[in-house]
C-alpha cells in the first residue's frame, strides 16, 4: 500500500513514536519467550524462574541502547525493564506463552491477572498480542479468533495504547490438531496464501490493530539461491518475491518482521531480499536471532560469560541488523 494507515488517537500515536529509530523505524527486540527460554536453559540445568529474569535483565542492560524498543513478557520480564535504556520504548505481550495441543484450534488465551490497564500502569508503551491462525481453518475455529481480537482491541483503544498483533501461521489438517509440517516442502507451497490472506484480514480496521508483526511469507529455505545443496526448491526467487510485494500490498497498516529463529545471517538476506522485492516493512522485532547463543553462555559459563557475549557477539548482532534495516526498511512518520 502507498499509504500507511496510523493511529488516530493521539496517545496511541505518541506512545507508538517511542517505538521509532531517528528514521521512523522499528529496531526492536524481542525477548517475551518464556516456555522457549526454558527449552533454550534446559539442556544445561533444570530451568528457574530466576534464570528466566536474570538473562533477560543482561540482554535489556547490554543491547537497549542499540534497539528503539524491547519486547518482554509480564510474568518474567518486568525487572528487566526497568533496566533498559531511557530511549527503548516498552512493548509488553498479553498473551498466555504457548497453546493446548492436546485441543484443536490452537485457541488465545491471555494472562489472567493482567489487562491492558495493568501493563500500562506497569510502563508498558504498547501491546502485543500473538495469534495462531490458519486461514483455511474453518469459522468454527477462526470466528473465535477473530472476536478475541476484537476484543483487544477495544481494549486497547479505551486505553490508548497501540496494538501490535502478531500473527503465526500453521496447518490445521483436517483434525485441528495435526496438519503439515511447518518445516517440510509441503508446508512451503502452502505457507505464502495462508500467511497473505491472514495479513489481509487482521488489517481490516474493525480489529484496531496499529502494527503487524508478521511472518515472511515464504520458507527462505526453500528459495532459489538460498537453500541446502540437497534441498529442492519451492520457490523461484522471483515466485519468492512477487510474494514478499503481495504481502506488502495486502495491508495499509505499518507491518514489522519477525525473525522466527533463523540465524542472524540469513535474517539479515532476508531483509534485503524483501525490499528488493518491493516490500515495504517498517521494521523488525528480532528474538532469537539476536541473543539465543548467549543462552548458552549464561546457562552453561554463568552470568559474566554471558554478559560478555551480549557485549561483544550480541551487538554486533544488533550493529549489523541496524545496517539493513537502515538501507532497506520503510520509515514510519507521525
Amino acid at each position: 500500500m502507498s499509504t500507511i494507515r496510523l493511529p488516530e488517537c493521539p496517545e496511541k500515536r505518541e506512545r507508538l513514536a517511542r517505538m521509532l529509530d531517528e528514521n521512523g523505524v522499528i529496531s526492536a527486540l524481542a525477548i517475551d519467550q518464556r516456555g522457549a527460554m526454558k527449552k533454550l536453559i534446559a539442556p544445561f540445568h533444570e530451568p528457574k524462574a530466576e534464570d528466566i529474569v536474570e538473562f533477560k535483565k543482561l540482554v535489556a542492560q547490554e543491547l537497549t541502547a542499540h534497539t528503539s524498543a524491547i519486547l518482554l513478557d509480564p510474568e518474567y520480564g518486568l525487572p528487566a525493564s526497568k533496566l533498559r535504556d531511557k530511549n527503548c520504548g516498552l512493548l509488553v505481550a498479553y498473551e498466555r506463552t504457548g497453546y493446548d495441543a492436546t485441543t484443536p484450534g490452537r485457541l488465545p488465551d491471555l494472562l489472567s491477572v493482567w489487562s491492558v490497564r495493568r501493563l500500562k500502569e506497569a510502563g508498558a508503551d504498547a501491546v502485543k498480542f500473538l495469534l495462531y491462525y490458519d486461514p483455511d481453518e474453518g469459522d468454527a475455529i477462526n470466528d473465535q479468533k477473530r472476536a478475541f481480537v476484537e476484543r483487544i482491541g477495544d481494549e486497547c483503544r479505551a486505553e490508548g495504547m497501540p496494538l501490535f498483533v502478531e500473527l503465526v501461521t500453521y496447518d490445521a489438517g483436517t483434525t485441528g490438531l495435526n496438519g503439515l509440517d511447518p518445516k517440510s516442502a509441503e508446508y512451503a507451497r502452502a505457507k505464502p496464501g495462508k500467511v497473505i490472506a491472514a495479513t489481509r484480514e487482521f488489517s481490516d480496521p474493525r480489529y484496531g490493530v496499529d502494527v503487524l508483526k508478521l511472518e515472511v511469507p515464504v520458507n527462505m529455505a526453500f528459495v532459489e539461491g538460498f537453500t541446502a545443496e540437497d534441498v529442492e526448491p519451492v520457490y523461484t526467487q522471483a515466485e519468492a518475491a512477487a510474494y514478499f510485494k503481495e504481502q506488502s500490498d495486502a495491508s495499509d497498516l505499518p507491518f514489522i518482521f519477525l525473525s522466527a529463529g533463523v540465524t542472524a545471517e540469513l535474517f539479515r538476506r532476508t531483509l534485503v531480499f524483501a525490499h528488493d522485492a518491493g516490500s515495504t516493512f517498517n521494521g523488525v522485532l528480532c528474538g532469537r536471532a539476536t541473543w539465543k547463543d548467549g543462552v548458552a553462555e549464561f546457562a552453561g559459563k554463568g552470568e559474566e560469560a554471558a554478559r560478555a557475549w551480549l557485549a561483544g557477539q550480541g551487538r554486533e548482532n544488533v550493529a549489523e541488523l541496524n545496517e539493513v534495516l537502515a538501507k532497506n526498511a520503510t520509515g514510519i512518520r507521525l
